[in-house]
């Protein structure tokens, strides 16, 4: 049985929008070696695919991110998609333009196939029989939703972090596809750095009992550790800059200085945050992702990082903030310039900001004209090639 739509409805209202889910009756088979399907596979879309195909811009989302990149899913939603500042009629990603599609990754809890989906063959929640992901199995799943909508080019692939590190394998295993990447705040590899700091969040998971080594009931899940794992992860997304912005050394106010759990506002914060997440992700999906970005390194079943960059040849337009020290700056300069020695159009900024890995998201106006103007080019020589095969 072939693909098929379920759910596949935009609000006439352009800035409503809802999730479209895709079902792939096939099997994919991973880097594992394993096979995964039936694959469900959740996606948005903004603008209108043009006549000739061609007007199509991916847009990857972040570890713990979705689909919903955009837009709202109903008039009483208080918040609008994670980009939605960058995607619609006369913005940066211009729906007047561009077609545009943000899908959610393969491992994920958001619609997309994930530990906590059924599995097929036993009728339960896959939970860790889940097989192990790279990110590269989530771009082939994104390649069978795109061919499943018959989409056969892309004007670019943009994302921030993960976002980024789907953005160069799709420059990199498409090359026919894909006219253009533009990775934000990402990597060639992952640093044992990075890799720490998801082991202590791990073993932050472990320890909380009510994981039960990944077979917790959905409403109960391991709050207390889960919680503790995502402000791990949280304190890598900002910065020493930013947390003396935002907090600086105050206590909260309803706590005395010498009260012995009174707690500093960054504090407070941070378990705040830690624990309203568990209501909205699903605990062994933020485990199988983190370990997809510890695996994550381009040159995998490559020589080394020349044979697979040699394969990028569509431009490349970096973007690295200097108060990052996740992916630092030195990570993304190390990929620009084997792109470089290899004579590839490339482009890299390194922008100056204090808010840490989280810069993408928060002050998206300090790299957005160099974005603009790298589109615009990138368009214009696909609608000359347009017109090049009309004569």
């Amino acid at each position: 049985m072939g693909p098929f739509l379920v759910e596949s409805v935009l609000s006439e209202a352009i800035n409503l929008v809802e999730t479209k889910t895709l079902v792939i009756d096939e099997e994919l088979r991973l880097e594992s070696g394993r096979l995964l399907g039936p694959l469900t596979l959740a996606y948005e879309t903004y603008g209108t695919l043009n006549a000739e195909r061609n007007n199509t811009i991916l847009v990857a989302h972040a570890w713990t991110g979705d689909a919903h990149a955009a837009g709202f899913h109903s008039r009483e939603d208080r918040k609008p998609g994670w980009w939605d500042d960058l995607i619609g009629p006369g913005r940066l990603l211009d729906t007047d333009r561009y077609h545009v599609i943000c899908s959610n990754v393969i491992g994920s809890c958001k619609g997309s196939t994930g530990p906590a989906s059924i599995n097929p063959q036993t009728g339960r929640p896959y939970r860790l029989s889940f097989p192990i992901l790279m990110v590269r199995d989530m771009v082939r799943a994104q390649k069978l939703l795109l061919d499943a909508l018959d989409i056969p080019s892309l004007v670019t692939v943009i994302g921030g972090s993960m976002g980024a590190m789907q953005a160069l394998e799709w420059g990199i295993h498409y090359p026919g596809m894909v006219r253009s990447i533009i990775p934000i705040a990402g990597t060639g590899r992952t640093s044992p750095m990075a890799i720490a700091l998801n082991a202590l969040a791990r073993q932050a998971i472990y320890n909380d009992p009510l994981w039960k080594k990944g077979n917790y009931k959905p409403e109960h899940q391991p709050v207390s550790g889960f919680a503790l794992a995502r402000a791990v992860g949280h304190i890598s997304f900002l910065s020493e800059e930013s947390m003396a912005m935002k907090f600086g050394r105050r206590f909260t106010a309803r706590d005395g200085l010498f009260d012995f759990f009174g707690q500093f506002e960054v504090e407070r914060y941070l378990e705040y945050n830690g624990n309203n997440f568990p209501s909205r992700f699903d605990c062994n999906a933020f485990l199988y992702l983190a370990k997809a970005l510890d695996l994550y390194d381009v040159a995998w079943n490559f020589s080394g990082l020349e044979e697979a960059l040699e394969r990028l040849t569509c431009p490349s337009l970096w973007f690295a903030f200097s108060s990052d020290w996740l992916y630092r700056p030195e990570q993304t300069e190390e990929v620009v310039e084997v792109l470089q020695g290899l004579g590839q159009p490339v482009e890299y900024h390194r922008i100056e900001s204090d808010y840490g890995h989280d810069s993408f998201l928060v002050e998206p106006e300090k790299f957005t004209p160099y974005v603009g103007s790298f589109l615009e080019r990138v368009w214009q020589r696909v609608q000359a090639e347009t017109v090049a095969k009309e004569n």
